[in-house]
Parts: C-alpha cells; structure tokens; sequence
C-alpha cells in the first residue's frame, strides 16, 4: 500500500507537469497572437499606402519600388505596381484585385474597408476571439448594410440628373468653368452607346491647340492619321459605307518583320513580292487599309491609284477599337481574305483638327460608338482632364446602366454605421461587440475624404454622427468645398447603389478570407 508520502510526491509530480503543459500552451498562445498581430501590421501598412496615394491624389504621383512615377494615382494601379512580399498582403492584394472588373473604380474605398476591417479586428483576435465568429458576424452585418443600401437606393433616369452627376465628377481645375460643357458631352456619349457594354465603347483622342471649348464628341471611332505618305492627296477623305481590312503584317518593299527565315547579306524583297500582297488586298474588295505596321510610299500610291485609302502606323488599341465596332477580323497575312472578315461602316471620313488628322469612322454595323475629341493649350493639362472625363463616363455609364443610387459623400457610410449599431442592439451575445466593430469601419470613408481635402476631419465625424441621429437627415455627407456637412443627393454627389453593394462584399469577403487564413 502507498504511503501517504508516496501520494503526496505523485499529486505534486502531476500538478508540476500540468503547469508545465499549461505554461508551453501560453508560450504557444502568446507566439501565435504575436505572429497575427505582425501579420495585421503588414496588412496595416498596405492599407497605408493606398491611403497615403489616395491623399496625395493633387499629384497625380506614387513612388513604389523600381517605379519613379504613376500618372494614374488610383488605387488598382497602385496595388498592381506594389511588389508584396508577406503572404498575408499577397492574399489580399490577389483577393482584392480579382474584384476590380466588379467594383471598378472603387478600388480604393474596397482596401480602406478591409483594412479598417481588419483594424477593428485586431484587439478581438488578440483576447482569443475565433476568426470564423468574427467573419460570420461581418457576413451578417454586409446583408443587413446591403438591405439598408436598398431602402434608401432612389432611381434616376432623366439627362438633366445625369449630366448634374458628371460635373460632380469632374473635379480638374483646368476644366473650371465648363463643366457644364463637358458634362453634357458624356451623357451624349453614354447615350449615343446605348446598351453597348463593349470595352472601349467610348475613346479619348487627345489634340493640343485651341482651348477646352473646341471639343467635341464624334460618333464614330476616330483616332490620329500617322505621317503623310506619298499619293495621299490623291486617296479618298470621304468614303460611304466601305468595307474595311485590318491587317497585322508590313506593306513595304523590305524584309518583314514577321518572317522567321534566315536572309542571307545584300537580299533584297524583289518588288513582286509586295505588289503580289497590294492586288490581294485590292480583290478582296476593301476600299479602306488599315496596318499597325508601316505602309511605304509604293503601296500607298499603289493603293490611292485604285481609290483605296489606307494608313500604317496605327496603334494596337486603335486596330482594336475599329474591329470591335465594324466587325473586321485582323488578318495576319494578307493570305484567303474573305468577306466575312472584312468590316462595314456607314461613313468614312478625314477631318483636319489643328495640326493633326483624324480618321473617322461613323455608323458602325456592331453596335454605336463615340469619341471625345479633347482639345487643349498643354499636354499636362489635357493629362488632367482626360483623368476627371474617365471617372465621369465610369460613373454615368454606371448609373445608365443601373439608374438606383444613393447619397454619396460619405453619407451613406455613415448612415450605415448608424444603422448597424442600431441592428446590433437585436443580437443577443458576442455578436453585438463584432458587428459594432464592423460599424465602426465604415467611418473611415467620410474621415478619408476629409484628410483629404484638409478638413478636420474629428469635428466633421462628429457632426455626421449628429445628423444621421435625426429624422431625414440620412443624405448628410462631407462637403470638401466649404469645409462643412452637406445634403449630399440635394447636390447630385450620387454613387450607383449596385457598385456600393459590391464594393462591400468584395472589402468583406476579403477581410473574411484574410482572418480565416490566419487562424
């Protein structure tokens, strides 16, 4: 039998081993809670970089690494010229910009979401909170702020809105004065596309000389003529309903360039040779040639002898535009040309603007088309306004597309933080704490804008918050102007309701995604 020493030594012996056990468990503990806090660290100087751009957005310049300089500070560019080298701003930088064709523009707001996201959640993971309770709580909260987005979501339809819309958007201090000008200018553009989703449905051509008035929108696709040939005064400048040949080959008398044979010194291409390719081109029937590479002097007067138009030089997203709209195919020989390959197009024309050329193809047979001919006294200010014109057509083309919208601003951020603080006196446990938290974060949108434009941007918060606590006060948002708060529908700052909704299941989905991977 077992002196009472015996058991004395064996409940010690056991209670030791048991605070040993204890002890490497908060060793373990306190190792993985380090290991996440550097992780959300790293995720948080992500967050700052982009918040750190978006501020400097007056600059139009980001530094990144092995990169001098962005002229397009915005935040998809900028996470695709990052160079990530932690796996948990990898994931997200991955995550995130595979939602870009989603959320478009709003890249930016999608980072500084989940980042805040992540801000908040960071003292919850540190007690020990389970990142899977944490990301269920967040994925309720995003249906109950998608359904708050519903509610108060207004339809607009009419020009008049719509073109109140653009100007918001063009922010450009070149353009000034003539926003009004230029805003009716991309309704008509978004109009004269009607349901046509093709990418680059709407192009920019960029012209210096004149002043921001002598622009124009052309319905059709236009782009610059290359350098004068020779027999280019004797080609057509108008050509009615022609048929169209794009070719990705060189119509000159040299060695081409897509050739993989070894040519021995001093060969030279016999002219047969290219007047074989120029009757090939004349007997299928096109009365416009359009090339990427160059069309010489020969061809060209070869051409123009048959009253056939033609240009070389032409740039890859030009080719691209004109076959999307025209339905040609670009043949990379001029090798069994068809008919069905060949694109058709109500009027061709040339028209001299300033001391360029442009061709113009009007009445595509694919569907509509338009380009902004934008003119200007300097090449950076033309830069400038080619920037605020973009986020307008993104922006309208949005609206067109889905006419529900909401006060933007910050104004509906804030009024869905309102919102789910409210919701989150419902839910009964630790439920409550984490949808707080996921309320919280959406305070970061209006406080951005504010440091943004130099606002304070404590007293602004804490106004907001006032505000949405009454009734009909949910459109209140930051006014960048006047340094104030301000009815923000009442003055056309509008977000598409659609691009809203996404933009927080794509800044969720991805906070979701980065917590369940860390646990």
């Amino acid at each position: 039998m077992a002196s009472k020493k015996d058991t004395v030594c064996a409940v010690c012996k056991q209670g030791f081993h048991t605070l040993l056990e204890l002890s490497d468990h908060y060793q373990w503990h306190r190792s993985v809670v380090a290991s996440k806090g550097r992780q959300f660290e790293r995720l948080k100087l992500l967050e700052t970089e982009v918040q750190e751009s978006n501020e400097k957005f007056t600059k139009k310049r980001s530094k990144t690494r092995n990169i001098e300089s962005n002229s397009k500070d915005d935040g998809s560019n900028l996470l695709d010229l990052l160079d990530s080298v932690h796996s948990s701003s990898e994931i997200l930088v991955d995550i995130i910009s595979s939602r870009h064709p989603e959320v478009g523009d709003e890249t930016t707001t999608v980072v500084l979401l989940c980042g805040e996201f992540l801000k908040e959640s960071k003292p919850l993971i540190k007690q020990g909170v389970s990142a899977e309770s944490l990301a269920r709580s967040f994925l309720l909260a995003a249906k109950s702020a998608k359904e708050r987005i519903a509610e108060l979501a207004v339809s607009i339809d009419d020009k008049l809105s719509l073109a109140k819309c653009a100007s918001t958007a063009l922010t450009s201090k070149y353009i000034g004065g003539n926003k009004e000008f230029l805003s009716g200018m991309v309704v008509d553009a978004i109009t004269t596309i009607g349901n046509n989703n093709r990418p680059n449905s709407i192009g920019i051509v960029k012209v210096p000389g004149g002043t921001l008035r002598d622009s124009f929108l052309a319905n059709g696709v236009a782009f610059k003529k290359s350098l004068p040939h020779a027999g280019f005064e004797q080609g057509a400048t108008t050509v009615s309903c022609p048929t169209i040949l794009i070719v990705k080959t060189e119509l000159q008398l040299k060695s081409e360039q897509e050739n993989t044979e070894i040519r021995f010194f001093h060969h030279f291409q016999s002219p047969s040779v290219i007047y074989r390719k120029l009757e090939k081109c004349i007997r299928s029937g096109a009365k416009i040639v359009l090339s990427c590479f160059p069309i010489d002097d020969l061809a060209a007067k070869y051409l123009a002898d048959q009253e056939i138009f033609c240009t070389g030089h032409c740039s890859e997203e030009d080719l691209q535009r004109v076959a999307a709209a025209t339905g040609a195919v670009i043949q990379d020989s001029v090798e069994n040309l068809i008919d069905k390959n060949l694109g058709t197009c109500e009027l061709f024309e040339e028209m001299q603007v300033g001391y360029d050329i442009l061709n113009i193809f009007s009445g595509c047979s694919l569907g509509e088309t338009a380009t902004i001919v934008l003119r200007g006294g300097a090449n950076q200010l033309i830069e400038e306004s080619v920037c605020s014109l973009n986020n307008a057509i993104i922006l309208v083309n949005k609206i067109a597309r889905n006419p529900a919208v909401v006060p933007g601003g910050g104004a509906i951020d804030m009024e869905i933080s309102r919102y789910l603080r409210q919701y989150a006196l419902t839910i009964a446990g630790k439920s409550q704490q984490f949808i707080n938290c996921y309320a919280k974060a959406f305070e970061v949108i209006p406080r951005q804008l504010c440091d943004n434009a130099g606002i304070d941007s404590d007293s602004i918060i804490i106004k907001l918050r006032q505000k949405h606590t009454g009734e009909g006060s949910s459109t209140c948002g930051v006014d960048v102007s006047t340094g104030g708060i301000v009815d923000s529908f009442a003055n056309f700052i509008w977000e598409p309701a659609a691009l809203k909704m996404k933009t927080i299941d794509a800044a969720t989905e991805s906070a979701c995604h980065v917590l369940t991977e860390m646990n």
